[in-house]
């Protein structure tokens, strides 16, 4: 531990423009920390995304950096999840407790893009095209070096750049992600195309072969589906076509209570977000290695089923903050880990047993679908969450 490391930080770096970063840059320019973001996709060129959600807790820690009513303004309300067997039963619900901010959902490519320019709005420079690709800590600083051959140099680093994290490969090479068994498919159609109306429900089906989860407000429709797959190659992802996996789907579904075959009637390529295997970090040992750490996805992924993988990174990132504004940057890091690790690895840990429910064989499912609605009523109230949804980080 060098003396250096004893100081405070003035400077950083943030590697990665999606939940995460620009959250933290704007949360490191209120605690008085010159941040720059480096995005590896320019504008336009990234992934739109399916639908995500953000719950209370994340809206809560976006509200820190003013970042919340952009986000909401832009959002689908979704204050309710319905949960479904694939016989039309429902299995249970999930309320948000109505004295915390209302749950929304929106694209993953919009909530990036809505970040981003509340960080560019508020001064904090995103250089775009940029892939990370090295660091050299000199115990006095940190150096980025980028794949164009430039660099850039800060006193602390923020690998803010995802499950597969290069700025992780920096600190601990060996963590690498671990497949759910579950490949996750979505993306938005627009106008009505038969679909009522949710309400404000964000409606899950845990059907018969695979889960299917959409919401509608009448203009557009977003949905996903989780099909279980119990080996996958990037060869299968890469070499299925739309029209393959539009077959698998409606295989999967058609004996499934529920909307999930019209909406798979009206999905064209252009609306269709490409499969990828559902994944998570259970446990990423080293958070931080000298001026370098870890945000977000790249320190504590959890698999989609949990709905908080980015109200979980604008926590931390938020949490991050105030730490290296109150502390030097060895203490900092310290502190920042220990506030989260525990709370985000039980989250992680709770998105693993969805997954498990969800690619249930047809003996468990039964099990499942008659055991449900008991273990939701007495522990999805607002009391039995408030744990997750009501967390407020105090600035």
């Amino acid at each position: 531990m060098t003396n250096e490391q004893h100081r405070r930080a003035t400077t950083a770096l943030v590697i990665g423009g999606g939940v995460g970063g620009p959250v933290a840059a704007l949360a490191l320019r209120k605690a008085g920390i010159d941040a720059q973001v480096f995005e590896a996709y320019r504008p336009g060129t990234g992934s739109k995304g399916g639908p995500l959600g953000l719950a209370s807790n994340g809206l809560n820690a976006l509200s820190v950096v003013g970042a919340d009513a952009d986000l909401a303004a832009a959002g689908m309300p979704t204050p309710r999840m319905v949960i479904s067997s694939g016989t039309g039963k429902v299995l249970g619900t999930i309320d948000t407790d109505p004295s915390l901010p209302g749950r929304v959902t929106l694209p993953r490519g919009r909530i990036s893009e809505l970040l981003q320019a509340r960080a560019e709005a508020d001064g904090v420079p995103i250089t775009y095209g940029k892939r990370f690709e090295g660091a050299v800590d000199t115990g006095r600083s940190v150096i980025a070096r980028f794949d164009d051959r430039t660099t850039a140099e800060a006193d602390i680093l923020i690998g803010a750049d995802g499950i597969r994290s290069a700025v992780r490969g920096v600190i601990d090479p060996s963590v690498k992600p671990r497949y759910t068994g579950l490949v996750g498919l979505g993306g938005y159609i627009d106008g009505p195309a038969g679909i009522e109306p949710t309400g404000g429900d964000f409606r899950m089906i845990f059907g018969r072969r695979a889960f299917f989860g959409y919401l509608s407000d009448g203009a557009q429709t977003g949905w996903f589906a989780n099909m279980p797959y119990r080996r996958l190659e990037d060869a299968d992802l890469r070499n299925t076509t739309f029209d393959q996996w539009m077959s698998r789907m409606r295989a999967a579904f058609a004996d499934d209570a529920g909307p999930a075959m019209t909406i798979l009637d009206h999905v064209t390529p252009d609306g269709f977000i490409p499969p990828s295997p559902l994944e998570d970090l259970p446990h990423v040992p080293v958070w931080s290695k000298g001026r370098i750490v870890l945000l977000g996805d790249a320190a504590h992924a959890t698999s989609p089923s949990s709905g908080q993988g980015a109200s979980l990174a604008a926590e931390s990132a938020v949490e991050l903050a105030k730490c290296l504004r109150d502390l030097p940057v060895d203490q900092a890091f310290q502190a920042y880990e220990s506030r989260r690790r525990a709370r985000v690895e039980r989250v992680i840990a709770e998105a693993a047993r969805t997954n498990q429910s969800k690619a249930a064989g047809p003996v468990a499912a039964r099990f499942r679908d008659a055991f449900m609605p008991f273990f939701m009523s007495r522990f999805t109230t607002p009391e039995k969450t408030a744990w997750q949804y009501a967390h407020t980080i105090e600035w």
